[in-house]
């Protein structure tokens, strides 16, 4: 039986930048960063009050082929990557905390029949849905 989400793994264009993006901005907490023999490297974070998920970083690279590899580097390049969605509890208040620290938003606050929705990057060019969720069920979306 299936009990939960325990990792979840984003692409990235540098682990260094992306651990400290997400340390220094987001305010997550380093969880490991180990270097295998092979030379893979194992880099994940966590929120700070919840130990799972861990969030993993993974640059393009084997075992993707050079030809997905490289699509998924424009990808990023170009910040259609999809990330991660992030709860807040006060959505507004968490898109100027952000803003200030210089992340870059596509979608300013905006009201949802879900609750109160903005739309950033990450450094790497991921989008970052952060979301002030409400209660809602289908009529509420007309």
């Amino acid at each position: 039986m299936i009990t939960g989400v325990s990792i979840v793994s984003v692409f990235v264009t540098d682990i260094d930048a992306s651990k400290a993006f997400y340390i220094d901005v987001l305010g997550f907490v380093e969880n490991s960063d180990i270097t295998l023999a092979n030379g893979y490297r194992w880099c994940a974070v966590n929120h700070p009050d919840h130990p799972l998920p861990v969030v993993t970083f993974a640059v393009p690279g084997p075992p993707q082929s050079p030809e997905l590899s490289a699509a998924i580097t424009r990808s990023l390049d170009a910040g259609t990557m999809h990330g991660l969605g992030l709860n807040v509890d006060d959505c507004r208040k968490t898109y100027e905390e952000l803003r200030a620290k210089g992340v870059e938003f596509v979608q300013e606050p905006a009201e949802r029949p879900y609750g109160v929705e903005a739309v950033a990057r990450d450094n790497s060019g991921n989008w970052m849905v952060l979301v002030e969720p409400r209660a809602f069920n289908a009529a509420d979306f007309g």
